[in-house]
């Protein structure tokens, strides 16, 4: 499967089941268009046909026909789709081994976020925040349960997991005691809306966090008209000077400043300027996870609107590269020599099976964005996962496990995309968030030319 397009001054071609990106002039960009689906001669009768007033000679047009037909042996063009048949086996060797867990160390936050996700931190049921005895418990769940794998992956999230603090760093100092006798390794990560920060946190996560997501939605208009305490003053101006300190301890390096767009700020490229201003280069802005008909909700004519700011951050990106001045945008990191493997192509983000989210009271749910659907309960931190129907249908949810994915050229870079935005929008984890879908599909073409443009200064 190829996919063709033109972006930021290049002409791109990817295979897709190779992952082979190629950069090529016009010629050899439409001649590939027709490579397929029409006979040889015809095809190069008509590329010279063309080209032929821009000093194209048919030799040249030949010669470009045997360049593609040899990419095509050397399997970097038109390559069959061979990973079907290893969907299930892959998935069968990673069978009961997690390695990250989500600990839900409060269910209650400092913040009224109209468009939280978790109903401002509770997930539609009551607030609380998790016991030290609840936490080391799931400690001990993930390191019982993560067989021969070293690395183990805990987030600590909220609501505000700043609300619990103390518990958060009796809880690392109970990993760090342990790590070295279970032969394990944690890396930590603290998520956090900023608003308690101070000397003692940012010590804190600067020493045993290895990486500290930031939330900030950019300009302080927008951040301030929905990120709001709960007398409906809005936060930017207590939290950045907090943001600014951290990251500046923190040496510029691992961490996140995380924002939301909405419908209210689709052009949200001038939030991601408004970031840059303020000194941070780790950037990250999601589309706002809502329900149907809330007025956060992006809409179709939103959807013009955000293409057109994913392309010109690419461009952004590629000038500032040119200045000196690089940033990091998360949905842009792809790396073209490498990547991820193909287990991890075919498989996915591994919610419900790898990756599972614990609450205050120790139940475990497949991930944070299920938390408080009590039909998607896996079990508890104590008797281990008993729902084994909901874990076997996460366990078949690969990209394979979707219909509608079988002819997207972007199958093997989102992997089928998130099972809680498939199930919301659908009703089944199976199913396809297709707003989500068309979305991905451009970020992963602009990420893919900003990768391009790197690798051309090179």
């Amino acid at each position: 499967m190829i996919h063709q397009y033109k972006l930021c001054g290049y002409n791109i071609v990817l295979d897709v089941c190779s992952g082979s990106v190629h950069v090529v002039d016009e010629v050899a960009y439409d001649l590939i268009s027709l490579f397929e689906n029409t006979e040889k001669l015809s095809a190069i009768s008509q590329i010279f046909e063309k080209y032929k007033d821009n000093g194209i000679t048919k030799d040249e047009v030949f010669e470009c026909y045997s360049q593609i037909e040899e990419l095509k042996n050397e399997g970097k063009l038109f390559l069959e789709d061979s990973f079907k048949p290893m969907a299930g086996k892959l998935k069968e060797k990673t069978s009961g081994v997690v390695k990250a867990l989500c600990l839900h160390i409060a269910h209650t936050c400092n913040l009224n976020c109209s468009y939280c996700f978790a109903s401002q931190g509770n997930y539609h049921g009551e607030r609380a925040v998790m016991s030290y005895e609840v936490g080391k418990r799931a400690l001990d769940f993930l390191i019982e349960n993560s067989g021969t794998r070293r690395n183990l992956e805990v987030d600590f999230f909220g609501g505000e997991p700043l609300m619990n603090f103390d518990v958060v760093k009796r809880l690392v100092a109970y990993a760090r005691s342990i790590e070295k006798e279970k032969n394990k390794n944690f890396r930590f990560t603290l998520t956090t809306n900023g608003v308690l920060i101070d000397d003692d946190v940012i010590d804190f996560a600067n020493r045993e966090m290895s990486n500290v997501v930031l939330s900030l939605d950019g300009r302080k208009e927008v951040h301030d008209k929905f990120r709001v305490d709960y007398n409906g003053k809005g936060s930017w101006e207590k939290i950045v000077p907090k943001f600014q300190k951290l990251v500046k301890a923190r040496g510029g390096k691992d961490y996140y400043m995380r924002g939301t767009f909405t419908h209210h700020n689709p052009d949200f490229l001038e939030d991601i300027k408004t970031m840059l201003d303020l000194g941070f280069t780790e950037l990250s802005m999601e589309p706002v996870v809502c329900s149907a008909g809330d007025p956060s909700e992006l809409t179709e004519e939103d959807k013009l609107t955000v293409f057109k700011q994913y392309e010109d951050l690419a461009k952004l990106m590629i000038e500032r590269d040119k200045q000196g001045k690089p940033f990091t945008f998360y949905h842009y990191m792809i790396d073209l020599t490498g990547g991820p493997c193909i287990y991890k192509r075919i498989s996915g983000c591994g919610s419900g099976t790898e990756y599972m989210a614990v609450t205050p009271w120790g139940d475990l749910y497949p991930c944070h964005q299920f938390v408080g659907e009590e039909k998607f309960k896996l079990g508890d931190i104590w008797q281990g996962v008993t729902n084994t129907e909901i874990q076997n249908d996460f366990a078949s949810c690969n990209v394979y496990a979707r219909e509608d994915c079988n002819d997207c050229w972007a199958k093997l870079y989102c992997s089928g995309g998130c099972a809680a935005n498939a199930y919301h929008a659908t009703g089944s984890v199976r199913g396809v968030y297709k707003y989500g879908c068309e979305l991905f599909k451009k970020r992963m073409e602009c990420a893919i030319a900003v990768a391009v443009s790197r690798l051309d200064e090179e």
